[in-house]
C-alpha cells in the first residue's frame, strides 16, 4: 500500500474521530436539554437524567451515566418511547393533526361499516340456537320464492317431521280502540308456535299456548314493553283486554324492553292467528319459521317439505296447476337479509380503499418529517443507538400516532354508525348497528396495522446508511436514494391505482340513479295524497258491507274543497312487489302442471286510473255498473297486452285467475297505460279489476289536490274517521314521497359512495402535494443551477409538473383495471348501466387526472419561483 493510500486513510479515520466528538458535545447538549424540560414537569434530577439518555439512544458510548442506566426492562423502554413519540408529536402540531385526522377518517368510515356489517351479518340472531332456525316459502320452478297460503300451513303443521315447533306468521296491523279513537297499530299476526319457535320467552306472562291458534279458542295476544306502558296503564298488564279490529284480546304476555322485531316483523303486538279450514289453495301472503330438530339438516327438511308439496297437489289443482312449486325451507338469516348484504359489501369494500390512501398519504407525510430527523436519528447511532432500538422508536412513534387515529376514529365512527342508520342502505337489522366492543377491537386493529404500515417508510429508508454522509448532508439533501424515490413513487401511484375505482363506482351509481330519476313511473305524481283504510271484519264481514262504507267514503273525500278527484285500489305503485297474481289465458292455456304467468293485480274503483292520469288506450274504463251480478271484467297495461297478445288486440280476450280452473273466466274490456307497480326497474305489465266484484277490507285511498296534498292529508283522515270511528288511516303520505322511497336505496348508496370518492380525491391530492413538495426540496440546488444556466420558470414549471402526472398516469393505469373488473360487484344495482361503460370511466379518469394537476400545481410554481442566489448562497 503506498504512503498515499496510507495518507488518505489516515485522514479520514481523524476526520470521523472529529465527527464523533462533534456528536457526543451535540448529543450531551440534547440530553441536558431534554433532562431540564423533564425536571420541569416535576421529576427528579437523577431520575430525569436517566430517561433523558434512554430515549436519546439507549447507550451512550461516550457517557458512564448511559452504560450504567442501561438495560432497563424492555416494556419501560417501550413506555418510554411512546412518551417521548407524544412529546415529538406534540412539537408537530401540523404533522400530528394533518396525520391524526386522515388516519381518523379512514379508520372511523370502516369502523362504522363494519358495525353495519357485524349487525347485518356477522352477528347471530338474537335466538337460541339460531342455525337451526328456518322460513319456510314456497319455491317455483322458475327461482321465484313466493308466500305460502293457509291451505299449505295446515298440511305442514299436520304432516312435518322436521320441526320441533313451526308457526306461521304475517304482518300487518289492525285499528286499536282507544279512548281518543281508533289507533293503527302494527300487529304480528302469528299461530301459538311462534314464541316457541323462535325460543323467546315474554319477560311477563306465559304468552301462547299450542291451542291457542285454534279457531275456538279466546283470542290472546302477546305485547311489547313500550305498548303496554301507552295503552295498559301502570298496573299489571297480564288479563287486560284490548281491542283490535273490534276483537277483544286478552294480553297473556309482555316481552322484554326494546324488543320489537321478531323474525323479520316489527310490531308493537303480536296476535293469534285464527285460520278457519281452507276452501281453496289460495289466498297467499304468509309465511312459516320452524326450529329444525335436532340431528336434522336442512336437506332432510326440503326432502320433507319436498314431499308434502307433492301429496297435496292433487287435492288443490283446481285452484292451484303448478306441479313443480314446491315448500323450501331457508336458513332465517338468509330469508331475512336476502340481496341486503350487497350494499353493505360495497360500502365496505369503499372504506378499505379509503383508509389504504389515507395510510399512503400519512406515509407521504412521515417520510417528509423523516427526512428532516435523519441528522438526529444519525446523532443517536453514533453515540450508540442500533438499528433495532431505533427501529423500535420509529415504529413505536408511528403506532402512537395509528393509536391516535384511531381514537379520533372512534369518535368518528360514532356520527358515522348514526348517519348510516338514518340515511344508508335499507336492509335488515342495520338499526341494531352500534359502537360496541367488537367494533372498538376492530379500530384498535385497524389502528395498530395501520400505524406499523406508516412506519415501514423511516424503518426502511431513514435510519442512516452512513454517518459521514448524513452528518455532511446536514438534512438538506438527505433521502434522495434510489429506494426513496421508488417508494415515494410507489405511494403516488397507490393513491391514485385506489382512487379511481371509487370514483368509477360512485360514478356508476350516480349514473344509475339519474337513470332511474329519469325513469316515467306511467302516472302524475304531482298533487296526490294516499293513505291505507283497512276495515274491522266483524263490523263489515261481507262485500256488500264493505262497499257501503268505500262509497260513502269516496262521496266524503269528494267534497272537501280542494280535491280533484278520488279513486279507491287495493295496491299502490311503485313498489308493491308482492300484490301478484297468476293467472291462465283461455285461448293458450299453459300446459297442465307447468307454473303459470303472473303480475300485479290491483282492484280498483272506476275513478282510480283517471285520479292517477292513467290514460285509456283501448277499450272501455271500468263503469259503476261491473258489480258482482255481473262478468268478470278487467283492464290491462300496454306492457301486459304486447307480452301476452304482440300485433294484436287484447280487447275481449278472457282469462283465468288465481289458478281457478271452474271459475267464470275474466275478460279484457280495455287496454291502459303502463304503470311500474314492480319498482321504478321493473316492467310496465298490470291487470285491474273493479272492486264491485270483489271487494275488500283493506284499500289505499287516492286523492288528488287542486293545491298541497300535505295540507289535505289530516282533512282526509278526518272524514273517514267521521264515518266510522273505529277505521283508522295508515301510511298517509303523497305519491311524491312514494316515489322518493321507491329508489331511496340507491341514491343513498351513490351519495355515501360518492362522499367516500371525494375523501379519496382529496387525500390523494394532498399526498401528490406533499410528496412532490418534498421532490423541489430536495432538487433546489439542482433548480437553482438551472435556473442560472437560463432555465425559465415554464421550464421548471412544466418539469415537475410532468414528474407528478408522470406518477399519476401510472396510478390511473393500474387503477382503471382495477375499476373496470371490480365494480362488476355493482351489476345487481345498476340499471340502465354497464359495469364498464366508458362514459362514466372518462368522466372518473378526468376527475382523477384534474386531482393529479392540482396536487402538482403548487410545488411546481415554487419550482418556478426558484431564485439562484438564495439557494447557492444557503449551501
Amino acid at each position: 500500500m503506498s504512503p498515499a493510500t496510507h495518507l488518505r486513510r489516515l485522514r479520514r479515520l481523524v476526520h470521523r474521530r472529529r465527527v464523533e466528538r462533534d456528536m457526543a458535545d451535540e448529543m450531551r447538549a440534547h440530553v441536558e436539554m431534554e433532562a431540564e424540560s423533564l425536571m420541569r414537569d416535576g421529576m427528579g434530577p437523577a431520575e430525569a437524567r436517566r430517561q433523558a439518555l434512554l430515549r436519546f439512544g439507549g447507550v451512550d458510548r461516550y457517557t458512564e451515566e448511559a452504560r450504567d442506566a442501561w438495560p432497563l426492562r424492555w416494556a419501560e423502554a417501550t413506555l418510554l418511547d411512546a412518551r417521548f413519540a407524544l412529546r415529538s408529536l406534540h412539537r408537530s402540531p401540523t404533522f400530528t393533526i394533518a396525520a391524526v385526522l386522515a388516519l381518523a377518517l379512514g379508520i372511523g368510515a370502516n369502523a362504522a361499516v363494519f358495525s353495519a356489517i357485524d349487525a347485518v351479518l356477522m352477528a347471530p340472531l338474537p335466538y337460541p340456537a339460531p342455525g337451526r332456525l328456518v322460513q319456510v316459502q314456497q319455491l317455483n320452478p322458475g327461482g321465484y320464492r313466493g308466500t305460502l297460503s293457509n291451505a299449505d300451513w295446515q298440511a305442514i303443521r299436520a304432516q312435518q317431521h322436521s320441526f320441533s315447533s313451526v308457526a306461521l306468521m304475517k304482518p300487518g296491523g289492525a285499528a286499536l280502540a282507544t279512548p281518543a279513537g281508533a289507533e293503527w297499530v302494527d300487529v304480528g299476526w302469528v299461530t301459538g308456535d311462534f314464541f316457541r319457535a323462535l325460543g323467546v320467552r315474554p319477560a311477563r306472562g306465559t304468552g301462547f299456548r299450542a291451542a291457542d291458534d285454534d279457531p275456538a279458542a279466546p283470542p290472546t295476544v302477546v305485547v311489547s314493553s313500550a305498548f303496554a306502558a301507552a295503552h295498559l296503564g301502570g298496573g299489571n298488564p297480564l288479563g287486560q283486554t284490548v281491542t283490535l279490529d273490534r276483537h277483544p284480546y286478552t294480553v297473556v304476555g309482555v316481552l322484554a324492553p326494546g324488543v320489537t322485531r321478531l323474525a323479520g316483523m316489527k310490531a308493537e303486538a303480536w296476535a293469534v292467528l285464527h285460520l278457519p279450514t281452507p276452501e281453496r289453495k289460495g289466498p297467499f301472503g304468509y309465511r312459516a319459521v320452524g326450529r329444525l330438530k335436532e340431528g336434522v339438516t336442512l336437506d332432510d327438511a326440503a326432502r320433507d317439505l319436498a314431499g308434502i308439496s307433492e301429496r297435496i297437489f292433487p287435492l288443490w289443482q283446481a285452484s292451484f296447476q303448478d306441479r313443480g312449486a314446491r315448500l323450501a325451507p331457508v336458513p332465517l338469516r338468509q330469508a331475512l337479509l336476502g340481496d341486503g348484504g350487497r350494499p353493505l359489501k360495497v360500502l365496505g369494500a369503499a372504506v378499505a380503499l379509503v383508509l389504504l390512501i389515507a395510510v399512503a398519504n400519512v406515509a407521504n407525510l412521515v417520510l417528509v418529517r423523516a427526512s428532516a430527523r435523519r441528522r438526529e436519528i444519525a446523532l443517536r447511532a453514533a453515540l450508540g443507538a442500533g438499528g433495532a432500538r431505533l427501529a423500535r422508536m420509529l415504529l413505536t412513534e408511528n403506532v402512537v400516532l395509528g393509536a391516535l387515529g384511531g381514537a379520533a376514529g372512534l369518535i368518528l365512527a360514532a356520527a358515522g354508525i348514526r348517519v348510516l342508520a338514518r340515511i344508508g342502505p335499507r336492509v335488515p337489522r342495520l338499526d341494531e348497528a352500534s359502537l360496541d366492543l367488537r367494533v372498538a377491537a376492530f379500530a384498535a386493529v385497524a389502528a395498530g396495522v395501520s400505524g406499523v404500515l406508516v412506519g415501514l417508510y423511516p424503518v426502511l429508508f431513514a435510519l442512516p446508511k452512513s454517518l459521514d454522509s448524513s452528518l455532511r448532508a446536514g438534512g438538506q439533501r438527505a433521502g434522495t436514494g434510489r429506494g426513496t424515490r421508488l417508494f415515494q413513487t410507489a405511494l403516488v401511484v397507490a393513491e391514485f391505482a385506489l382512487t379511481l375505482p371509487l370514483l368509477y363506482g360512485a360514478g356508476l351509481l350516480l349514473h344509475s340513479f339519474a337513470n332511474l330519476s329519469r325513469v316515467d313511473p306511467g302516472f302524475d305524481v304531482r298533487g296526490v295524497v294516499t293513505a291505507r283504510v283497512v276495515l274491522p271484519e266483524s263490523a263489515y264481514p261481507d262485500a256488500p258491507a264493505q262497499l257501503r262504507f268505500w262509497e260513502q267514503a269516496l262521496r266524503q273525500v269528494r267534497d272537501l274543497p280542494g280535491v280533484r278527484q278520488a279513486g279507491l285500489s287495493s295496491t299502490l305503485p311503485p313498489d308493491n312487489h308482492g300484490d301478484t297474481n297468476n293467472f291462465d289465458l283461455v285461448d293458450r292455456p299453459v300446459p297442465a302442471g307447468s307454473s303459470q304467468p303472473q303480475a300485479p293485480w290491483a282492484f280498483v274503483t272506476p275513478e282510480y286510473l283517471a285520479t292517477l292520469g292513467v290514460p285509456l288506450l283501448e277499450g272501455r274504463p271500468i263503469a259503476a255498473a261491473d258489480d258482482s251480478a255481473t262478468p268478470p271484467v278487467a283492464l290491462v297495461s300496454r306492457a301486459w297486452a304486447r307480452h301476452f297478445y304482440p300485433h294484436q288486440s287484447a280487447v275481449g280476450r278472457r282469462m283465468r285467475e288465481g289458478g281457478c280452473t271452474d271459475c267464470d273466466p275474466v275478460t279484457v274490456v280495455g287496454v291502459v297505460g303502463d304503470v311500474k307497480y314492480q319498482g321504478l326497474s321493473g316492467g310496465g305489465e298490470a291487470v285491474y279489476q273493479p272492486v264491485r266484484q270483489q271487494g275488500g277490507t283493506e284499500l289505499y285511498l287516492v286523492v288528488r289536490a287542486a293545491g298541497d296534498p300535505a295540507a289535505l292529508a289530516a282533512r282526509v283522515r278526518e272524514r273517514v274517521q267521521a264515518l266510522d270511528p273505529a277505521v283508522p288511516l295508515a301510511e298517509v303520505g303523497t305519491m311524491e314521497e312514494r316515489l322518493a322511497d321507491s329508489i331511496a336505496t340507491t341514491r343513498r348508496l351513490a351519495w355515501l359512495l360518492g362522499a367516500f370518492a371525494a375523501v379519496a380525491v382529496a387525500l390523494t391530492a394532498l399526498g401528490t402535494f406533499g410528496v412532490l413538495s418534498y421532490v423541489v426540496a430536495q432538487r433546489r440546488r439542482e433548480l437553482a443551477v438551472r435556473t442560472a444556466l437560463g432555465a425559465r420558470g415554464g421550464d421548471l414549471f412544466g418539469m415537475i409538473v410532468r414528474d407528478g402526472l408522470a406518477r399519476a398516469a401510472a396510478g390511473l393505469a393500474l387503477g382503471g383495471v382495477v375499476a373496470v373488473a371490480g365494480t362488476r360487484v355493482l351489476r345487481s344495482v345498476l340499471f340502465q348501466v354497464t359495469p364498464a361503460d366508458p362514459l362514466t370511466l372518462s368522466l372518473a379518469l378526468a376527475v382523477a387526472a384534474l386531482t393529479a394537476i392540482v396536487g402538482c400545481a403548487l410545488p411546481a410554481l415554487r419550482a418556478a419561483r426558484t431564485d439562484p442566489a438564495l439557494c447557492i448562497r444557503a449551501d
